[in-house]
């Protein structure tokens, strides 16, 4: 059974990997039916998306282990990348702001190519570990990539910054890049959904812990990790509501601040070990 879900995993990935195409073809040929396009192919995208996802979870249950499919590191990409186009769609939706998905389309297909791809990430069903037997894994897991898609979404937008040129009458092809209020907008309203939900993850994990271990912290890297990343959001968001600060250098500093939940959700995993790494 396990080869429908990967199977249409792996076919969801070429979908993204086609609304990329249109989005950033829009681009040059200035084409806005090309990144309506775009648009639908990721719809269509995150039906194949949630239907993986889901036929993985009745999968788990008929092989008799019965989880959530959020347990390994291939899980958990492909669950990145749902969580990142379900957040995409909807400001797509509320801002009617095509050519944002230049930047964003990209990290929709990176996410779960990495997963598909790469050689050593196992697609393989298993038995959870007894300490990850739990309801808290759910709810931790969700808000924690909610967080992170909210940030991943902010780092796409905050890169908008670099390429929109100064000059209003400029005639770049940049130059049709949505308004910098409209930017400045779009980046900190993810940094603060993202903030809201690294938050709830951390508090769940917490309790989570503490049920699972009898502690709530026990300073495993992912967790520092974790907390860094909520201080770097933390700042940008009292460097833009106390410090009035706009534009490219908070667009650097929310650039940090996903760099961060990189190496929390990566770097934690290859290279330090501890109770979050994923096998």
């Amino acid at each position: 059974m396990s080869m429908n879900s990967s199977l249409i995993l792996s076919s969801t990935t070429f979908i993204y990997a086609l609304a990329t195409v249109f989005y950033i073809g829009s681009f040059p040929f200035k084409k806005q039916i090309l990144a309506k396009a775009g648009f639908w192919v990721i719809v269509i995208g995150l039906i194949g998306n949630t239907t993986g996802i889901l036929l993985r979870w009745v999968e788990s249950y008929q092989m008799g282990y019965g989880h959530a499919p959020f347990s390994n590191m291939y899980e958990s990409l492909v669950f990145f990348s749902w969580t990142l186009a379900v957040l995409y769609i909807f400001v797509e939706i509320k801002y009617k702001e095509s050519s944002i998905g230049v930047f964003v389309s990209p990290l929709i297909f990176l996410a779960i190519a990495y997963a598909s791809f790469d050689p050593n990430m196992s697609s393989k069903i298993s038995p959870l570990i007894p300490a990850l037997k739990s309801n808290w894994l759910i709810a931790h897991v969700i808000s924690c990539f909610l967080g992170y898609a909210g940030f991943a979404l902010a780092f796409g937008f905050s890169f908008i910054y670099f390429f929109k040129p100064k000059d209003p009458k400029s005639t770049s092809v940049f130059a049709r890049l949505p308004s910098w209020e409209m930017i400045d907008e779009l980046t900190y309203q993810m940094i603060v959904f993202g903030f809201l939900f690294l938050t709830i993850g951390i508090i769940t994990g917490a309790v989570w812990a503490n049920s699972a271990w009898g502690k709530y912290w026990s300073w495993d890297p992912k967790e520092t990790w974790s907390l860094i990343t909520w201080f770097v959001y933390a700042i940008f968001l009292h460097l833009r509501m106390m410090r009035g600060w706009h534009g490219t250098r908070l667009a650097l500093v929310s650039i940090v601040g996903f760099l961060a939940v990189l190496f929390t959700y990566f770097g934690v995993n290859y290279l330090l070990s501890g109770l979050h790494s994923y096998g």
